[in-house]
């Protein structure tokens, strides 16, 4: 028996080793994440690339950032493009996946992060505020994995949607960033059953996640929130999203990474 387990470690390390001298895990795969000029999507897109994938960077008003993100991915020695398109229009969104495919040939994994939160009552919610959360919040992924679906079928690919804990507890502060949220994760579901065998639909809902920046106030906050008695950094959340890029068998499911938040 204990030569069996030798003989399994040596077979382990040999794969580890042969997937690191072809530039990791993702080697050879095209990733594109929508709001990827700035914090959590720029984190995202960056950690694709670190295990090995080219990255499409989307950005919309933040090109000097988008720009900076595909530097520091070219660093990594991944390619990298930096493309913006308004998500709110459905002719810029195909014309985002047309451009990506024609630079890069191909696409298996697109990472729905661009969103907006905004703050809005039962009284203060106006016809604006609304229209502005559910339309880059939920309308947008939609267009977006339908235009990235012929793409998709054709490498067995992956979607992976940024809802959020609102879209479960239901805030009362940020009534339409809730709803938006939540309808995230049925759009998951169903375009898991629309889209399959071909390609797999998860969401993650990240809840008490700080990153560098964000008021301090905001960290004492979400301590007290969660049992874990941390805040979450983006590394748990793109650890999440490796974990649903190579799980196979998962699809359709919502990954809460809150620290024990929900409970």
């Amino acid at each position: 028996m204990a030569v069996v387990y030798l003989r399994l470690w040596y077979r382990l390390g040999a794969m580890t080793q042969a997937a690191g001298e072809k530039g990791g895990s993702l080697a050879g795969m095209v990733a594109l994440v929508t709001g990827a000029a700035k914090r959590l999507g720029r984190a995202v897109a960056v950690r694709l690339a670190e295990e090995g994938a080219d990255v499409v960077v989307h950005y919309w008003s933040s090109q000097s950032e988008a720009q900076d993100t595909v530097k520091e991915i070219e660093k990594l020695r991944r390619r990298s493009v930096a493309i913006g398109a308004d998500l709110g229009s459905v002719g810029e969104i195909k014309r985002l996946f047309d451009e990506a495919g024609k630079h890069f040939g191909r696409l298996d994994i697109l990472v729905n992060s661009a969103a907006n939160f905004l703050p809005a009552s039962m009284i203060s919610t106006t016809e604006q505020i609304w229209d502005a959360a559910l339309d880059t919040n939920l309308r947008a992924p939609f267009f977006c994995a339908q235009a990235a679906a012929a793409l998709l079928r054709r490498t067995q690919g992956i979607i992976i949607n940024l809802a959020d804990t609102g879209g479960l507890l239901g805030w009362t502060g940020y009534i339409p960033h809730s709803v938006s949220k939540a309808g995230v994760i049925m759009l998951t579901k169903v375009l898991a059953k629309a889209l399959a065998p071909e390609v797999r639909v998860n969401a993650i809902a990240p809840g008490t996640i700080t990153m560098e920046g964000d008021p301090p106030e905001w960290e004492t906050d979400f301590i007290k929130m969660a049992p874990l008695r941390r805040t979450g950094k983006p590394e748990d959340v793109t650890d999440t999203v490796l974990f649903l890029v190579q799980s196979k068998f998962i699809t359709g499911q919502v990954l809460v990474v809150d620290g024990g938040r929900m409970l």
